[in-house]
């Protein structure tokens, strides 16, 4: 099933971007329109974060949220075959910071959300660097999904390192100098163990893990905002935010990220996984 599965992929992923893009446009009418793929979850999220605005725009927003989703799968699809100059055209990031660290001999966290296309930022971010750039990431049910996405991740030369696993194999880079890139929204299984806070108009839990290890072992911690200036093309910045997280108070971490990712949000909704149950646990929790 791999391997048919790679054959498809590698074909598909061959076609010049203007065809990618075409039959992107028919997957997004075909994910709003016909089969309206978690649309009911989409508008629910968007109502609760954007009170003050219409249903008009709301589903105008929508709408602009899965034409940025079909084209994230067209462009993950295409990386099987897109060249290193192909990307690094498309997909425009100021590195020095993480230079820098390197050359001070730290370690480095980066904590970034679900902005589209992340999948082109870990490579980007991994092909230019000394860094080993380790990846953590959420292995799929599917077992030749999985295998073909961590085909795509590896193509550069990427580490991934599984989320449900991360202990043990994070061990042989605790002694090294690494980059690691943590999708720090994700929503938790556990959310007893987790930090609350405002987030859109609602109390909401997130992982305290990548503060924890940040902590720890004193590693940077740099935020990253992707932004979509074109169809195919994006800029990414990163900021140095904790440079030593041991001076800082519990907590203050997570809540500098929930405030970047926020503003972020607002200043380009359109861009940012909407289809995410991301409000499944309420606040408080109780027994």
């Amino acid at each position: 099933m791999y391997y048919l599965l790679l054959v498809f992929c590698y074909g598909f992923s061959l076609l010049p971007f203007p065809v990618l893009y075409f039959i992107s446009d028919i997957l997004y009418a075909l994910v709003y329109y016909v089969f309206g793929y978690r649309k009911q979850v989409v508008l629910a999220n968007m109502k609760q974060a954007f009170p003050d605005k219409s249903p008009e725009e709301i589903n105008r927003l929508a709408k602009k949220y899965y034409r940025n989703l079909t084209d994230m799968m067209v462009e993950t699809i295409k990386l099987l075959t897109m060249s290193k100059k192909q990307l690094q055209k498309r997909f425009i990031c100021d590195l020095t910071v993480l230079h820098e660290l390197y050359a001070k001999g730290k370690s480095c966290q980066l904590h970034l959300g679900h902005n589209f296309n992340w999948e082109w930022a870990n490579l980007f971010c991994m092909q230019g660097v000394a860094f080993p750039f380790l990846v953590v990431y959420m292995p799929l049910s599917s077992k030749p999904a999985d295998r073909m996405f961590r085909h795509f991740r590896e193509k550069f030369g990427s580490i991934l390192i599984p989320a449900n696993d991360m202990a043990n194999s994070m061990k042989p880079w605790l002694e090294k100098q690494y980059l690691i890139a943590l999708v720090a929204d994700q929503n938790p299984g556990n959310p007893r163990s987790c930090l609350w806070y405002p987030f859109l108009n609602k109390m909401t839990p997130f992982y305290k893990g990548p503060e924890m290890a940040a902590r720890r072992n004193d590693i940077p911690v740099v935020f990253v905002d992707i932004r979509k200036t074109k169809r195919g093309y994006y800029h990414a910045t990163l900021k140095l935010m904790f440079e030593e997280p041991q001076q800082e108070p519990v907590g203050k971490i997570t809540e500098a990220f929930v405030q970047f990712l926020e503003k972020n949000i607002h200043e380009q909704p359109e861009v940012w996984v909407w289809s995410h149950r991301r409000w499944k646990h309420q606040y408080p929790i109780t027994n």
